[in-house]
């Protein structure tokens, strides 16, 4: 389990940042696991799940690699609220990968950065960039 970084802001910059994939993974996944409430312990040197929505908590007592566990992105996916799933679309004009591009890969940093553009959504977050690529 990889130790705490510092995380760019929760902007649209940061989300296209994950979309074309010049946000590494684990800054992609810390991200999720900050609003989804883990919390790095640095005298443990583990992550906890005190603040963690039971939901989640007993699926996952640890944070989730969403790359690479595709139950993780699912459960994910399903806990997008039905309004929200076309962000990517409709707060950023995302249209989605080209065929050649559509790898699990690809396509599990698109739902984080749609769960994320949910989370902006429900928590009332300034978003401090141009919405547009």
């Amino acid at each position: 389990m990889s130790e705490p970084i510092t995380l760019p802001p929760l902007t649209t910059a940061t989300i296209w940042g994950i979309i074309h994939d010049t946000i590494d993974d684990t800054t992609a996944n810390q991200l999720v696991w900050n609003c989804l409430g883990y919390q790095f312990n640095s005298a443990t040197n583990q992550w906890e799940n005190a603040a963690v929505a039971p939901e989640w908590r007993e699926a996952y007592p640890e944070p989730p690699n969403f790359i690479e566990s595709r139950p993780a992105t699912v459960k994910l996916t399903r806990s997008i609220p039905p309004e929200n799933k076309q962000l990517l679309k409709q707060k950023l004009g995302f249209e989605g990968y080209k065929v050649g591009e559509l790898v699990p890969r690809k396509t599990r940093r698109a739902t984080i950065a749609n769960w994320l553009l949910s989370h902006i959504e429900q928590k009332g977050i300034d978003e401090s960039t141009d919405l547009s690529e």
